[in-house]
Parts: structure tokens; C-alpha cells; sequence
């Protein structure tokens, strides 16, 4: 796919999900694009077209992608290769979240049924492994130090992934234990999208370092939030799976902070509430709140926020850097 910047082709929805992404509207376009014809599999085979289908028809909020395009645009201009390396990451995500379906038996996602819901785990994860292969090929044409940061990500992402699973049923996870994991697992990818995005705009390296602080402590809120609405939403809200932390034994902010907090016979209870996931929701979260448990994890979101915007501080001011910092306070305010 010849791609241009100036090139007619659709506008992006993604904005209306996240109002700082229309300043990038037409290319977040360009870049379902060109994902699409990405997985355009053309050897008749009705079977894995069916799956390729799904995964185009279930095209989320963008949000890594249009960190790429939003820094960028804050650190010059938007190329070819910015759009390239935007539907890379969003392959990379998307992978991810195939095989996190899988991990978690995941049955709803993006509003729609998984893919392992629908034809299995062993298509899943195949599947998945289909996109990352993509990657692959795409990254093989790209600068080497690009590729290099594309690689870093999926490293990352993927050894907080197993940090996570080998830390289940773990009932003295710590915050910082959790921070580190979840920096790894989802904070990561930020920050890397971030360095992708000023490093194809040529910024020089005081200002690739400030996009990666932006895009690391954004992720570490992004995570503490999705987790906190793993919690308090439900699937109508969110999309997807309700309760997959708590059901899979896996400790996050509001679980630690509420463990670290009470008496030995309230931990007790709590405890017990976690042994029994599918009858324990509205009672967990009546302690979480009691406590003051999911207040403390949404405030610590929102820090990890206001240190984000700081490593914007001393940008110039523009457009692109407005809706970086919107982008930041949406992701600590987010109710899906």
C-alpha cells in the first residue's frame, strides 16, 4: 500500500471515543487502513478470512496508535513512516489482547464475542501469533533503530504478561510489586509508542526522553484505571469481560491497598472473598469502598497523570501538545 499523507482516504472515528484524537482523525483513518489490507488474507481460504474479518470489525480506541501520530505531530511533523509504525503497535496490541482472551477466558471483548469464544483457544492464539508475524515482516523495512524499539515493546509487554501470571493466588503482592508489573505490562508499550512517535519526527534526545516519562507514567494510570473498572463497571460499560482480575486471583491497586490497610480478621474475610470470585463482587466492592480502597487507586491514577503532563512542561505549545495532555486526563477519567 502506497501510503501519503496527503492521500484522500477515510476519516477515523477514533476521536469520538477520544476527543484529542481529531486533531489525528484522518490519520488514525489511513491507519485502519492500511492494518486492514495488512490482513487481507487472499488465498480463498473462507476459514481464516472469517477470522481476519472479526478482528477488523472489532477495532478499538486507538489509543497507541494515536500516541504515535498526537507526539509526532508535537515533535514535527507526521510521515509515511509514523502511520506505518502506528498500525504496527496496533497489531502488537491486538495480539496481546488475543492472547489475553486466552489466558483470562476472556468472553467478551470490544463488545462483541472473543475469538476464543467463538472458535477456540487454539485459533486464538494462533491467530495472534498471525498478527505478530505480521509485525515482523512490516518492522523487517523500517529504520533499524525503529525496529529495535518495536522489538523492546513486545519484550516488555510480554515479561509483564508472565510476571503477572506467575505472581496469581500471590496474596502479599505489594504496590510497588504491582507498579512493576504493570509498568512492564501496559506502561511499557506507552512509553515506547511515545519514543516511536518523536523518534521518526527526528526530535533530539532531550525531547524523546520527555515523550517516553509522558507516555510511561500515562500507561502506569492507564492500567491502575482499567483495572479499577474491572471492578466497578460492567460489560455494557467496558466491552468486555467483567471481574477477570478478581476471577483469575490476580491482586491489583484496590485489592493490595484494602489487604495493607485492615485488621487481621477484616483480611480474613477478604481473603475468603477472593476464594469465591463468582458470589463475592458486590461484597468486595462494598469493602473497596468502605475503605476508601477505590478512591485511593483513582488517586493514584490521577498522580501518575499530573507527573505525565510535566514531562510536557517544557514543549512549546501547540495543538498536538494540547491534546497529549487531554489525552493523559482522559485516561485517568475514563468510565470504559
Amino acid at each position: 500500500m502506497h501510503l501519503s499523507v496527503h492521500a484522500d482516504m477515510p476519516d477515523s472515528s477514533s476521536w469520538d471515543q477520544i476527543p484529542p484524537f481529531k486533531l489525528v482523525s484522518r490519520q488514525l483513518g489511513w491507519v485502519r487502513e492500511l492494518i486492514k489490507e495488512s490482513l487481507n488474507f487472499s488465498d480463498g481460504s473462507v476459514d481464516i478470512r472469517h477470522l481476519l474479518d472479526h478482528i477488523n470489525a472489532r477495532s478499538g480506541k486507538m489509543l497507541r496508535p494515536g500516541l504515535v501520530l498526537l507526539v509526532g505531530d508535537c515533535c514535527g511533523k507526521i510521515t509515511d513512516d509514523h502511520i506505518r509504525v502506528a498500525a504496527i503497535v496496533e497489531m502488537v496490541h491486538n495480539a496481546t489482547l488475543l492472547h489475553d482472551d486466552v489466558v483470562d477466558d476472556g468472553q467478551i471483548r470490544r463488545g462483541l464475542p472473543t475469538i476464543n469464544n467463538l472458535w477456540g483457544n487454539e485459533s486464538a492464539v494462533l491467530l495472534g501469533d498471525y498478527l505478530l508475524s505480521k509485525v515482523f515482516k512490516m518492522s523487517a523495512d523500517l529504520q533499524p533503530d525503529v525496529a529495535k524499539s518495536i522489538a523492546a515493546i513486545a519484550v516488555r509487554v510480554c515479561r509483564g504478561e508472565l510476571r503477572q501470571v506467575v505472581q496469581r493466588e500471590n496474596r502479599q503482592l505489594t504496590e510497588q510489586e504491582y507498579i512493576d508489573i504493570i509498568t512492564d505490562k501496559s506502561a511499557a508499550f506507552f512509553s515506547g509508542c511515545c519514543r516511536l512517535g518523536a523518534l521518526l519526527a527526528q526530535a533530539g534526545e532531550t525531547q524523546i526522553q520527555a515523550m517516553e516519562c509522558f507516555g510511561l507514567n500515562s500507561g502506569i494510570a492507564f492500567q491502575i484505571t482499567d483495572d479499577l473498572l474491572d471492578i466497578t463497571a460492567d460489560e455494557s460499560q467496558t466491552g468486555k469481560s467483567a471481574d477477570s482480575d478478581v476471577a483469575k486471583s490476580k491482586l491489583t491497586l484496590p485489592v493490595i491497598h484494602l489487604l495493607s490497610i485492615v485488621d487481621q480478621a477484616t483480611k480474613t474475610k477478604v481473603l475468603a472473598l477472593l476464594g469465591k470470585p463468582a458470589q463475592s463482587r458486590a461484597a468486595l466492592k462494598q469493602m473497596l469502598i468502605t475503605f476508601d480502597s477505590l478512591s485511593y487507586a483513582h488517586n493514584k491514577s490521577k498522580q501518575y497523570v499530573v507527573k505525565a503532563i510535566e514531562y510536557l512542561r517544557d514543549l512549546p505549545h501547540s495543538s498536538a501538545k494540547e491534546a497529549l495532555i487531554s489525552v493523559a486526563q482522559f485516561i485517568a477519567n475514563r468510565t470504559k
